[in-house]
């Protein structure tokens, strides 16, 4: 339910609006009987609440009806679900399920592997196939996590703290004060 809400929206106001939201939909089953109006009410704050009320209500009865209200555990499984696509089928598989199907891409994915030279892609599935091919298996779960939260904390969108970056010396995207241009 989260990464479906975390469309166009902070990982900040997700984390304020789910806990209200798991309390009353604690499973797909409970979700699924759900009323679009109480359902878009719980969300309206995270944007676009009525497309993504949409989507939760058709992935969790696809859910019950498919799957017997478990989580499937399968990339072809997830992102048949309506609302799921790539970037939510790999969180699930790789946070509940411990699968490294594929990369995580999100905005701050797709800024920072740009910024550090991974990939001049801009298409998130190019960019994941990018990233596959430039890291262990065994990496696919764990890197786009480690991204996430350097951009998070450092590689900010708007003002990257380069002069504070441990990255900075490798990143050909760098601005580094003594420097005054690019480094790399």
């Amino acid at each position: 339910m989260a990464t479906i809400l975390a469309a166009q929206s902070t990982d900040k106001l997700i984390n304020t609006v789910t806990p209200t939201l798991f309390a009353r939909f604690p499973d797909a089953t409970a979700l699924a009987a759900a009323e679009p109006a109480e359902l878009e009410t719980l969300i309206h704050s995270t944007g676009f609440f009525r497309m993504k009320a949409k989507h939760l209500l058709g992935m969790a009865r696809a859910v019950v009806e498919r799957h017997g209200g478990q989580i499937p555990s399968t990339m072809a499984e997830l992102v048949a679900l309506p609302g799921v696509a790539r970037k939510t089928a790999n969180v699930v598989l790789g946070t509940a399920f411990g699968k490294a199907e594929g990369v995580v891409v999100d905005t701050h994915v797709t800024r920072l592997a740009a910024r550090l030279g991974l990939t001049s892609e801009t298409d998130p599935v190019k960019i994941e196939l990018d990233l596959q091919a430039l890291l262990p298996r065994s990496e696919w779960v764990s890197f786009p996590n480690r991204l996430i939260w350097h951009g998070r904390r450092v590689c900010f969108a708007k003002k990257p703290a380069c002069e504070t970056c441990a990255l900075a010396a490798l990143c050909p995207a760098a601005e580094l004060p003594a420097h005054g241009t690019a480094a790399g």
